[in-house]
């Protein structure tokens, strides 16, 4: 499982697909969330204005991603 590190409150899921390498603008993340079998905490999302907070885990095309803080 990969890590995503959090330096504010949350991150959104069009941020988490452009930091993994799945999109490279916010117009192409715009794209792919109704395109990549994505699931937050295994629950099928489709909204890349998500809020995604530390614990939560994504999964985006077979690809696991947790959220993290960044003192933890």
């Amino acid at each position: 499982m990969e890590e995503i590190v959090l330096n504010r409150e949350f991150i959104t899921l069009g941020q988490v697909l452009q930091i993994s390498g799945f999109a490279s603008s916010g117009a192409q993340s715009k794209f792919l969330v109704k395109e990549l079998a994505i699931s937050v905490n295994d629950l099928k999302e489709n909204r890349r204005g998500r809020k995604l907070f530390a614990g939560d885990i994504v999964k985006i095309s077979g690809r696991q991603f947790l959220i993290k803080n960044e003192d933890s």
